[in-house]
């Protein structure tokens, strides 16, 4: 999504943003169709009065939601449709956006591809697929967007979860690219202020979020509490505005990652322990 110089009424300072979102397959943009993290926080960029450009696979989609952020108060609602699967697309979602806004100021990335809650059933190519789309491309776009925002002193907002901080049975084509996220961009946080560039990287930490798709995916698996949507992309809004390195969302996800390897034994008993499953 894309902002530009206007202050919220929390005093939040928002400008030029890109947001990638991509809908799961059956669904709506962004997970869970209208009640999506994702396009919740295209919805909250709109009423800080953003300028914005949204990705997904489908135009009708994106074009209902590009209408919402002017209706909501945007300056601004661009959209190009994208697959992210597609190596040759997350690049042109940069160009299209740097050309349509002249300039840039945050990059959101905090798309995902669809993959089951299930055993890993050893499907290899699902795995490298899925590192392409929630994984490379958010490098590729990082790639092509930081000559811009070292312009503008602009952030690289990286929406990350607590399954990239802690393992869990049932996701593990999907934690390895949450894993990659925090290892790639926590490194970047480093070089960029080694080579004191003018570029902030937040990564948000996400715990279980209510939406559609992911209590879809759950149901029958565990009864652990999900936390809504619309306060979690606030939560990930304000965290890059304000440029924190690292932030949290819901608090418990910060106090888990920080006890997670005191006691290794209790603690994978635990995460086993939270889940229903029969061999």
């Amino acid at each position: 999504m894309t902002l530009r110089n206007r202050r919220g009424a929390d005093g939040v300072q928002l400008e030029r943003h890109v947001c990638p979102r991509i809908p799961s397959r059956g669904e709506g943009a962004g997970d869970g169709g209208q009640h999506g993290n994702r396009e919740q926080m295209a919805y909250h960029y709109a009423r800080f009065g953003a300028q914005i450009v949204i990705t997904a696979r489908r135009e009708n989609v994106l074009k209902k939601v590009a209408e919402k952020c002017l209706e909501l108060g945007a300056q601004k609602a661009l959209y190009v449709p994208a697959d992210m699967g597609d190596t040759s697309d997350p690049g042109k979602v940069v160009e299209f956006a740097v050309e349509a806004l002249g300039g840039l100021d945050y990059l959101v990335l905090n798309h995902i591809g669809p993959s089951p809650f299930a055993m890993w059933d050893h499907d290899v190519e699902h795995v490298r697929w899925l590192m392409q789309v929630n994984f490379l491309s958010y490098v590729q776009m990082t790639s092509s967007a930081l000559p811009h925002l070292d312009k503008s002193g602009g952030v690289v907002v990286v929406v990350s979860s607590m399954l990239g901080k802690m393992c869990n049975p049932f996701v593990a084509p999907y934690s390895a690219t949450k894993f990659a996220l925090s290892g790639f961009f926590g490194t970047m946080q480093h070089e960029l202020a080694m080579q004191r560039k003018n570029v902030t990287v937040t990564i948000s930490v996400l715990g279980l979020i209510d939406t559609q798709a992911a209590m879809e995916k759950i149901k029958g698996y565990t009864n652990m509490t999900a936390y809504p949507a619309a306060d979690a992309a606030l939560h990930v809004v304000k965290a890059g505005a304000t440029r924190q390195r690292e932030s949290f969302y819901p608090l418990y996800a910060y106090f888990a990652c920080l006890f997670r390897d005191w006691f290794p034994f209790f603690r994978d008993l635990t995460i086993q322990n939270f889940y229903t499953y029969e061999p």
